[in-house]
């Protein structure tokens, strides 16, 4: 890789030049092997956002961040239920719940995550409260996915080198380019997701990383800012396919479910959204159930492999559709209920190898 500096690449961001996926990746190198001060890491950031950040941009950053994570064997062939956070509407933890529906309707998850930044309770929070023991070593981490077909990658343990940009984040205190790096670098790296945006204007550039990487998703957000599907407003979704990007709007009433308000998906501490998310794995019906099954039928289209949504056959929201009818049966037979108690249990049987630093 070419050697650049600090000021050449600040510089040329300044003057409202893109950069190359090169120069981005040798930056984030230079912060992942703890050779950047604090003021030339945001000094970098403040001026690649007032720019605005690009998909080249963003491809560097995430692939170099992505190499420094600790590695881990897990099969390519999963799907990453994630959002980028920082909506500030404080909804329960959809995704969380959702990864273990799409889990139960057949589909290999890793879910990568972390604790609550912008809200009471990040996904990290909720697995924590429901049980599930996180403080896993890699081994540990691999076994309870080959048991149960849903493992959690801790992004604060699986990405260490991440301590060397903690400084310059917490100092400036607005979002950054880093803020919408976690979707895009889980260890395992899955050839699927169904993602959630909040930015609008980041939401086409994490469709563009994704394009070009050759994977799979559903890149989405709501009119609202919210980063899932939504069941309160539009939603404005970009399919990735095959290299190829295709944008979608629709509304949750487009595929049979009765429209919610923002006050229905309401959530709490990470006490109050685990159970939440037990109740709804429970089976108990209402709007947070359905805006569950919702998104968990965006990792069932995303992923293309669970019968009856695979294919490309029929429009968006026929698949959608489809994938609703998978996930709801999922709930109803028991099989998500049982699929969290057994990972709980897994998860606590392996104390023993637990690892905190990894």
């Amino acid at each position: 890789m070419p050697d650049y500096t600090w000021p050449e690449l600040t510089w040329k961001v300044m003057n409202r030049q893109d950069l190359s996926a090169d120069e981005t990746a040798w930056a984030m190198d230079s912060v992942m092997s703890g050779e950047t001060s604090p003021i030339s890491l945001a000094g970098f950031l403040t001026a690649l956002a007032t720019k605005g950040e690009t998909t080249e941009e963003l491809l560097g950053l995430a692939n170099s961040m992505q190499a420094h994570s600790a590695p881990v064997d897990l099969p390519s062939d999963c799907v990453d239920i994630v959002g980028t956070g920082g909506d500030r509407l404080r909804t329960v933890n959809i995704s969380t719940t959702a990864a273990i529906v799409a889990a139960a309707s057949g589909l290999k998850v890793v879910k990568h995550g972390n604790r609550a930044s912008s809200s009471r309770s990040g996904s990290a929070d909720c697995l924590e409260a429901l049980g599930v023991n996180l403080n896993l070593s890699i081994v540990a981490v691999e076994h309870v996915f080959d048991e149960t077909g849903i493992t959690f990658l801790f992004a604060n343990k699986f990405h260490p080198s991440m301590k060397y940009a903690a400084m310059a984040r917490r100092e400036l205190g607005v979002a950054t380019a880093f803020n919408v790096l976690g979707p895009l670098t889980n260890p395992a790296r899955p050839e699927a997701g169904a993602i959630g945006v909040s930015k609008a204007s980041h939401a086409p550039l994490v469709a563009g990383v994704i394009a070009r990487r050759g994977h799979r998703a559903l890149v989405f957000r709501g009119d609202n800012g919210l980063d899932e599907l939504s069941t309160v407003c539009r939603n404005n979704v970009w399919e990735v396919r095959s290299g190829q990007i295709t944008f979608h709007q629709f509304e949750a009433t487009d595929v049979g479910l009765p429209r919610a308000s923002i006050d229905d998906l309401r959530g709490s501490d990470a006490a109050y959204n685990a159970a939440v998310t037990e109740r709804v794995l429970g089976g108990e019906n209402g709007p947070v159930r359905d805006s569950v099954l919702f998104n968990a039928a965006g990792a069932i289209v995303a992923d293309g492999q669970a019968e009856g949504a695979r294919a490309t056959d029929g429009d968006i929201l026929t698949r959608v559709r489809h994938a609703l009818e998978i996930a709801g049966e999922a709930v109803d037979s028991g099989r998500a209920l049982q699929l969290l108690c057994r990972w709980r249990e897994l998860s606590q049987s392996y104390r023993d190898h637990e690892d905190r630093d990894l």
